[in-house]
């Protein structure tokens, strides 16, 4: 059951994907060869717990740490640990806080370094494909426009878009209905409706879509242990049209980028 928020639920949710934004943007700093996991791990969760928030994954499903941090082929679930980060890493940091109730839930991927240029076009593809996705979050449409929308872009560039890990809903629970895939077909899956908030994360591979689950019961790595990439926005629909309630601009800000890629998705309410 899909449950659609109320203008007032979509404020606290808010103030829940901007901590998760300023954690990121924090951590943003941080990030650099010779940095362990483990220590941004430890900074996200003193910064979560100073700014009134919990940290959402510690715990959750009995997972062990504050982020998920994967690096490289790892796709997503890492646990943080005590490797130093080498030049030309990438590193995919997913963070959730719950605060007011909701849930925030998103993730970046983060160069370490200077990185391969192969690599860094997967990166840009992937955060490009996660904006197409955005862009068909609007009223009336459905979960498979966004899926498609997001397939299809990144399969002509050349690269796996992994089936067995999908988005989701997001409210007071971290993860409600309706699940959102990084494929499938248009016009197809659930009908998009004001009040639906979504996290919408492609998760995409340089090389094939197979992935490997492993022991731990935690990391996800590529089948083929070539790069993969991770980025994902909290969005809802308000008036018919898609509006970001996460934000990249305090990872920008630390890192001295200009951009104006969610300007399309930027409401005041």
């Amino acid at each position: 059951m899909i449950h659609l928020k109320t203008i007032d639920e979509l404020r606290l949710m808010r103030e829940s994907a901007q901590l998760v934004s300023k954690t990121l943007g924090m951590l943003a700093a941080e990030i650099k060869p010779g940095a362990t996991t483990n220590r941004m791990d430890q900074l996200a969760g003193e910064f979560i717990r100073d700014h009134g928030g919990e940290p959402a994954f510690l715990g959750m499903y009995g997972f062990p740490k504050n982020l998920c941090i994967s690096p490289n082929a790892e796709v997503v679930h890492g646990i943080p640990n005590d490797k130093p980060l080498e030049e030309g890493d990438i590193l995919s940091v997913d963070c959730g806080v719950h605060m007011n109730g909701f849930y925030g839930d998103h993730a970046y991927s983060f160069e370490v370094g200077e990185v391969a240029p192969e690599t860094k076009k997967l990166l840009k593809i992937t955060k490009e494909s996660l904006y197409k996705g955005i862009e068909q979050c609007v009223r009336g449409k459905r979960v498979g426009d966004i899926s498609y929308a997001i397939q299809e872009y990144c399969e002509k560039n050349g690269y796996g878009v992994v089936r067995e890990l999908v988005g989701h809903g997001l409210g007071r629970k971290m993860h409600e209905d309706p699940q959102v895939p990084n494929y499938g077909r248009k016009g197809s899956g659930k009908v998009l409706k004001d009040g639906i908030v979504l996290a919408i994360e492609p998760m995409i591979n340089l090389g094939t879509e197979k992935v490997k689950f492993h022991s731990d019961g935690w990391t996800v790595t590529t089948l083929d242990m070539k790069p993969s990439a991770h980025f994902e926005h909290d969005v809802t629909i308000i008036e018919g049209k898609p509006v970001l309630l996460s934000t990249y601009r305090y990872i920008y800000e630390a890192l001295g980028i200009t951009s104006n890629e969610e300007a399309p998705f930027t409401k005041d309410f």
